[in-house]
């Protein structure tokens, strides 16, 4: 046993023992400081982790931008289909708001027009070309629509109808120079014909002829049809005048006159194919001279004027009873 004490063997490890017993005290003193060999490591792997973990990190924020852009993307395309959803449903809307309003209009102007009948209709087309405004319609004879119905607005009367096909009619307003209404002051009672002018209708304006030099008619009055020849029932709103002015000849005077329907823009219109008196009386001086006050306007109804339905037009009743034994 003592042999072992003194050997070699025993010397080393007790030297073993004193350098662990020293770094133990060393440690403690160190308060948890690394090792040298700990940072001689750390050295090393510090570089490689950090790279590690850059890399990491932006591969994971590669695939977190991906994931949201696809994420937007989705969203903004479902966002889009809503905004078309919502625009087609506008679209229906006013639409409906539309046709509300003009069903509105029509039961309005039965109620306030009993013995006319209407047949609404809608402008489906307009020549470019066309100086008077001209315009088609997408109602025909199928439709119960025939020549020289009177078609108007709420606002006032438009023009006739020209020309019909089975399911459409072209309609002449009240600017075009071929067009002849007979016409009252609806103040002083003075009775005239409204009819286009060339010059006039490129300013959405027509004129009233005929008018006596003593006449009162003054601007602002309102212009109504007279029912003479039987194409325009009485008491349709034409206008206000808005000048008066005296004829080249010096013999009448005339008035320019402001339509009631603007008849450059319309939508929507009313056709009247019925009412009491249509298709006869005394034509309000188609083909007169215009040098002054027409025999059938200023004075016996009776005499000598053409009926609407001589003009080439026969009236409803004058169809109805072609043929007939």
């Amino acid at each position: 046993m003592g042999d072992f004490f003194r050997s070699v063997k025993f010397k080393i490890l007790v030297a073993i023992l004193c350098v662990l017993v020293v770094l133990m005290f060393v440690g403690a003193y160190l308060g948890g400081r690394a090792s040298p060999t700990s940072q001689f490591l750390g050295l090393i792997t510090t570089p490689i982790q950090k790279l590690s973990s850059t890399i990491s990190g932006a591969a994971t924020g590669f695939f977190e931008k991906y994931v949201d852009a696809q994420s937007l993307y989705e969203e903004n395309q479902q966002l889009k289909e809503e905004i078309r959803r919502l625009r087609e449903q506008v679209v229906d809307i006013e639409r409906y708001k539309q046709e509300n309003d003009h069903y509105k209009q029509y039961l309005d102007l039965k109620e306030q027009n009993p013995t006319l009948t209407f047949e609404p209709a809608e402008v489906i087309g307009r020549d470019p070309n066309e100086r008077f405004y001209a315009f088609s319609i997408d109602k025909g004879s199928l439709d119960g629509v025939s020549p020289n119905d009177p078609v108007i607005t709420p606002d006032g009367l438009v023009g006739r109808v020209s020309e019909v096909g089975l399911s459409y009619a072209k309609v002449t307003t009240i600017l075009d120079v071929a067009n002849d209404i007979g016409a009252t002051d609806s103040r002083t009672r003075d009775i005239g014909v409204v009819s286009g002018d060339v010059a006039l209708s490129a300013e959405g304006l027509c004129k009233m002829s005929y008018l006596e030099r003593e006449s009162a008619a003054a601007p602002g009055d309102l212009v109504l049809t007279s029912g003479l020849g039987g194409v325009y029932p009485k008491g349709l709103v034409i206008g206000t005048m808005k000048e008066v002015r005296t004829e080249a000849a010096g013999m009448t005077l005339y008035a320019v006159i402001t339509p009631a329907a603007q008849v450059q823009n319309i939508k929507d219109v009313f056709i009247i194919t019925s009412f009491s008196g249509q298709g006869g009386g005394p034509k309000p001086a188609q083909g007169a001279q215009r040098s002054g006050v027409p025999a059938t306007l200023g004075g016996d109804a009776s005499s000598s004027a053409p009926s609407a339905s001589s003009e080439g037009t026969p009236s409803r009743e004058d169809a109805s009873s072609e043929g007939q034994p």
